[in-house]
């Protein structure tokens, strides 16, 4: 197909997703949301507890992050280290891992990570979130929750897996003509 006939076909694709993305969003505008516990989390500075998260925002984001182990949730983290004072100008946002609070800070400052990282370990938060598989892993995703009240309520969630719309690298590998042939995500690349 040539090249102005392939990019409009791509251009109506693209209209379509919009607007499949827009039907979504008013989906997710209509739901119940879920009351939750008031977790708690252990962070270098001791417990706190979901509720804290918010700070003075009205909503959450968690991230469910899969630890230091994972190179796929790393590439996630990686993207929202770049848009986070955007996200934290609009809402909270938190990265829960299961990793110990200590083994957190000290991956994150390798990376560059200034999005502030809570430790599960211990909890059932992730599993009652459904970020645990039947086999007793992790999962990534997001869960956002909204406080009204004394009351927190999750409102919505996804989940993260390669070529997902959470991770804008995915789209532009989507450019090249061989996608991302075959590309795994690292902790570094030499």
């Amino acid at each position: 197909m040539k090249y102005r006939d392939t990019a409009a076909k791509l251009a109506d694709w693209r209209a379509q997703i919009a607007e499949l993305r827009q039907k979504m969003r008013e989906t997710q505008a209509s739901v119940e949301p879920e009351p939750v516990h008031d977790y708690e989390f252990a962070t270098p500075e001791g417990a706190v507890r979901l509720s804290q998260l918010f700070g003075a925002k009205r909503d959450l984001f968690v991230i469910h992050n899969m630890g230091r182990s994972c190179p796929h949730c790393t590439l996630w983290a990686d993207g929202f280290n770049g848009i986070y004072p955007h996200i934290a100008d609009r809402a909270a946002f938190v990265i829960a891992s299961p990793d110990p609070p200590d083994v957190q800070r000290s991956f994150a400052a390798d990376r560059g990570w200034r999005m502030p990282m809570v430790s599960h370990q211990g909890s059932s938060f992730a599993a009652d979130m459904g970020y645990r598989s039947a086999q007793g892993g992790w999962l990534p995703g997001v869960s956002v929750f909204r406080r009204d009240a004394d009351r927190i309520l999750r409102v919505a969630d996804a989940g993260f897996e390669p070529n997902d719309d959470f991770c804008a690298l995915w789209h532009l590998f989507g450019l090249l003509p061989e996608g991302a042939a075959g590309w795994q995500a690292k902790f570094s690349y030499g």
